[in-house]
Order: structure tokens, then sequence, then C-alpha cells
């Protein structure tokens, strides 16, 4: 067993991020502080046309403003951490700090794989049942969904992260990713994580496996039902509706699925390229996922890009 001092003995964890790479942490740390100053201020400015325009009162902007609020949420309790390491040479964070950041980058990812999928179930109703919207996707039902994706992502995280940082770190305290991520932190572990593997392995089906299928079958059933419209125009309009969701869907599932879903290289180069391959995936995966979302709502949404206009408008001759 290990003893109550061993356990102790890690206070805090070294972040490699690009060490190895130092011509690449100059131009990265550019990058990604335009991104992130591009999702605050896109971000916002959706969260801000959703609430102060009354056209878009509506389930699916309520939604839209959530999920825009979340990303700004997630980029925040990672990017700050990946831009410091980028400037300092001994790049470290505490124990406590470790946790707090493993909860909220998960926490806001579980969020949004359910918040994903009650924006799939709106879209749904609306085109597959439209008479039936204004009962179905009422407020009383709409405000509780998405109170439940944040209190589901929030209490799963919450068990990962308890998980985790209850398992004693008793020697190598460093992390070759550029935050706390989860799985990084547990290869540190001196003790059995089989419990950690079997209930990452349990949550990944709930908040990946599930919402993945559930947007699917959804998707579906809007297809066939657009197929139906007679006109050419209707379906077009039908398609419209759905299209920025469904662009954000693929994007996001199917940057997680190329992070974890491709093999492994056997040899040590190759594993070093893949290494540096991983980490810029996960840079796309947390900083310019939520940088597109803004841009894509606002590109494919004619009524978000009309209150854009319209904001942008009355901001200029106010």
């Amino acid at each position: 067993m290990v003893s109550a001092n061993q356990t102790a003995s890690v206070t805090q964890f070294v972040l490699l991020g690009l060490s190895a790479h130092p011509k690449l942490e100059k131009t990265f740390f550019v990058l990604i502080l335009l991104m992130y100053l591009v999702i605050l201020l896109g971000n916002r400015v959706l969260i801000l046309v959703t609430m102060s325009n009354s056209h878009l009162h509506m389930p699916m902007y309520f939604f839209l403003g959530n999920l825009s609020f979340l990303d700004i949420c997630y980029t925040t309790s990672s990017v700050p951490l990946i831009l410091d390491s980028f400037l300092t040479p001994r790049k470290t964070i505490s124990f406590s700090a470790c946790a707090v950041q493993m909860f909220l980058s998960f926490a806001m990812g579980a969020t949004e794989c359910v918040l994903l999928s009650m924006m799939a179930f709106d879209r749904y109703v609306a085109i597959c049942n439209p008479l039936r919207y204004p009962v179905v996707m009422s407020k009383a039902a709409y405000v509780p969904m998405a109170a439940g994706s944040w209190v589901a992502g929030s209490t799963a995280s919450m068990v990962q992260t308890s998980l985790a940082m209850r398992l004693p770190f008793c020697g190598d305290n460093i992390i070759n990713h550029f935050t706390c991520e989860i799985l990084a932190v547990l290869k540190l572990a001196c003790a059995d994580i089989s419990v950690n593997v079997i209930s990452m392995g349990v949550t990944n089906v709930i908040f990946l496996g599930v919402p993945v299928l559930f947007i699917s079958f959804s998707y579906v059933f809007i297809i066939a039902t657009i197929l139906r419209i007679p006109s050419a125009e209707g379906k077009k309009k039908a398609l419209s509706t759905c299209s920025a969701h469904l662009t954000v869907v693929v994007i996001f599932y199917g940057t997680i699925l190329f992070m974890y879903g491709k093999p492994k290289s056997k040899d040590p180069l190759g594993a070093d390229k893949q290494d540096l391959a991983d980490k810029l995936i996960s840079i796309f995966y947390g900083v310019v996922t939520p940088m597109l979302n803004p841009i894509i709502y606002s590109l494919r949404n004619k009524d978000v890009k009309a209150a854009v206009r319209n904001l942008v408008f009355q901001k200029r001759f106010a």
C-alpha cells in the first residue's frame, strides 16, 4: 500500500505542452490568443443577440445562447493555461488547480454533448411535427432540458474528477499535455486505475455514444420528412433550419472520433510525431471548434445573421 506521506509528495504537476518544440510555442501563442479573442467576441455577440432580439426568443436560439456561454466557459477553463505554458519556462500547476481545471473542462465537454442532442430534438420536432412544436417545445420544456444538460455534465465531471484526484500520485508528475486532461493525469497514478477506466468507459457511452445515436436517429427522421416535402423551395427552407446545427455536430463529434479512434503508432519516432499531432488536434478541438460555432450559426442562419447586422447597426449609430 502507498503511505499517506508518499501520496502527499506530489503537490504540483508539470505540463509538457510543446516544450519539445520551442520554435512552435511563439507561433501558437499568437494564433491561440487571436482565436480566443474571436471566441469571446463571437460568442458574446451571439448571447447578446439571442437575449435582446425578441424574434429570437425561441427554443432553438435559447439552446444556441447556452452553447455560446458553454464555449466561453470551456475555453476560459483551459486557454489561459495553454497561453501561459507557451511563455513560462517551468510549466507547473498545483494539485488543487489541476483538479479544478479538469472538472471545468470535463463538465463543459459532457454538457455540450447533451446540449447538442437537445438541439437535435428541437429540430426534429420543428420539422417532423411543426403543428405540435409550440406545445412540445414550450418554455416549461426547453428550459429544464437546457438546465438538465448542465446538471448532467457537471455531475459526470464531479464523479470522474473525484475518482481521479483520490488516486495516489507518488512518483512521476509530468503531464504530457497542455492541460490537466483526465486521461493524461490517470497515467501518472501509482495505483490500480481499473475503476477509473471502467467509469470513464461508462461515461463515454452515456455522453458520447447515446447522444450520437439520438442525433443520428433524429436526422434520419428529419431527412425523411424533408424528402417528402413536394416543393424544392420547401425542402431548402426546412434544410436551412437545421444545417447550422448539423455542421456543428459533424465538426464536434468528428474531431472527438478522430482524436480517440485513430490507431496508435508502435514506432518510437512515429510515436513522437503522433504525440505532437495529438496535441495539435486537441488544440483544434479545444479552441478552433468553439471559434467556428458562432461563425457557422451567423453565416448559415438568416435570422441570426439579420439580428447581428441590426445589433451592429444600432451600436454604430447609437
